[in-house]
């Protein structure tokens, strides 16, 4: 049966229907596993709520929650669990009749076959469209065999599969980790992972394991558990976006930086800024947004490196009005917190500005924070490689700065992905005449010719002013040059 005539129950999560192509298949047992913390409960809480919503009937079977403890968890997030009927199965203070509305027994008093008896008359009182099983370590506890164990799981399925039920079952893994049991009787499983970093908060990802006869979006995908719930943010794959646009030529103010770059800067391209610290990066990408906006373009910049306040003052100093540009909603400044945000995150918001927004120029203020964010070097490329060809596949026009380690001399970047990049800027320190200067140098562009000078640039007031190539000097990239004409054209020379 092709994937779009099967009938698919949403969870609820957008991301997560994103990654299992469109939801649960109804009828069909699925397992949500993780380690305890992981979100599982507040996941299937959502996934009961989404077909409340829907006047779908929905039960959640408990053997280790209370019903008050879920209805707390429920509060946390803002939900009241209005249609989610509850049935417990785990020990009260005092045993009740079976006469009471809902039975409360020891579970590990109960024969393994009491226990199965008690969820199915559960069941066929609600009758119900959607099933949440919690937990199955319970019932492993109670088979005491692994052989047990699975017949009771084939039993459980083919009894649910018989009533048409969408059946999420959930395992905290704390019995046994190697036991794959479920894994073979299952329609789908979604594993859940807790990732604990030297610093900064837990990082959590899920992958779907199987789904069997649907396709799926492979691999780990960040998600975070907040207020509202839990939020899936997909990996992102470029090859799924493309859009169709006119590469034409962006220029700026500068008449000698576009000269520099062979014309400007293409739509649709990557441009890398990378140089030491102090040399003027972020300017030199925020001339490109100042253009951009000029044009009546949007623009989006992630910042991860420096307070925003701090940032608008410095770039207000040197003529540009930041608040401005946010003010008339030209311009979107997003400050990242490199210790809270996941690569998958950063793509989804990069997302939301290019296709709800409109946004035509994306800056990334810099790599450095971007690669605290995710310390694992090949992934860091890996994730940029897919952002950065999403980018040019939509049209936008993407900059990066990178901080090299060191002033002058050699200079050694933390991850090397200029070769993603379609244009490279570099910037320099060099020593002349007793003073430290600036000099910016085009040594990449795959979109078109470019001049292949060296040119001395300043920071002032007015901005970023260019002068003439520095023909006369010779090693001003190693940061101590010679000079080797009659005259230094430097920029006050010039003026």
């Amino acid at each position: 049966m092709p994937d779009s005539d099967i009938d698919l129950a949403d969870t609820g999560i957008a991301g997560l229907d994103d990654v299992t192509g469109g939801g649960l298949a109804r009828g069909r047992v699925f397992l949500l596993e993780g380690s305890p913390g992981a979100g599982k409960t507040t996941l299937a809480l959502q996934f009961l709520m989404a077909g409340a919503a829907r006047a779908e009937k929905v039960l959640y079977i408990t053997l280790s929650e209370t019903e008050d403890e879920l209805r707390a968890s429920a509060e946390s997030h803002g939900w009241s669990l209005e249609g989610v009927d509850i049935y417990e199965l785990v020990p009260p203070e005092n045993i009740l009749d079976d006469d009471q509305q809902q039975s409360l027994l020891y579970s590990a008093d109960l024969e393994l076959g009491e226990t199965t008896k008690r969820i199915f008359e559960a069941f066929e009182k609600a009758m119900p469209d959607r099933v949440v099983l919690d937990s199955l370590s319970e019932i492993r506890l109670l088979a005491q065999s692994s052989l047990r164990y699975r017949r009771q799981i084939l039993a459980l399925k083919h009894y649910f599969a018989g009533q048409g039920a969408t059946v999420l079952m959930l395992d905290d893994l704390t019995s046994d980790l190697n036991d794959k049991t479920v894994h073979s009787v299952a329609h789908g499983v979604i594993a859940l992972e807790e990732l604990v970093r030297e610093y900064g908060p837990e990082r959590r990802r899920l992958r779907v394991v199987k789904y069997r006869g649907r396709r799926f979006r492979g691999g780990y995908h960040d998600y975070v558990i907040e207020t509202g719930g839990v939020r899936v943010y997909p990996r992102l794959v470029s090859a799924e976006h493309r859009a169709s646009f006119t590469r034409d030529v962006m220029t700026t103010d500068s008449a000698e930086l576009n000269t520099l770059l062979g014309g400007g800067i293409e739509r649709g391209s990557s441009t890398l800024i990378l140089g030491p610290a102090g040399t003027g990066k972020s300017l030199m990408a925020l001339s490109f947004v100042v253009a951009a906006i000029a044009r009546g373009e949007r623009a989006a910049l992630f910042v991860f490196d420096e307070e925003l306040g701090l940032l608008f003052d410095r770039a207000k100093g040197l003529g540009i009005d930041m608040q401005a540009m946010v003010d008339t909603e030209r311009l979107i400044v997003v400050q990242v917190d490199a210790a809270e945000l996941s690569p998958g995150e950063l793509s989804t918001r990069v997302r939301h500005c290019v296709e709800t927004t409109g946004v035509r120029t994306v800056l990334i203020d810099s790599l450095n924070g971007y690669q605290a964010a995710m310390p694992e070097e090949n992934s860091l490329v890996l994730h940029m490689h897919e952002l950065l060809q999403y980018l040019n596949r939509q049209g936008v026009a993407s900059f990066l700065t990178i901080a090299q380690h060191g002033l002058v001399g050699d200079m050694q970047s933390p991850v090397d992905v200029t070769y993603l990049a379609d244009t490279v800027i570099l910037l320099r320190y060099f020593e002349a005449l007793g003073r430290v200067r600036r000099a910016v140098s085009v040594v990449k562009k795959r979109t078109g010719r470019h001049e292949d000078t060296i040119r001395e640039f300043r920071i002032d007031d007015r901005g970023i002013t260019l002068g003439e190539p520095l023909i006369e000097f010779q090693g001003v990239l190693r940061g101590v040059p010679t000079l080797v004409g009659d005259s230094a054209n430097l920029l006050e020379a010039a003026s």
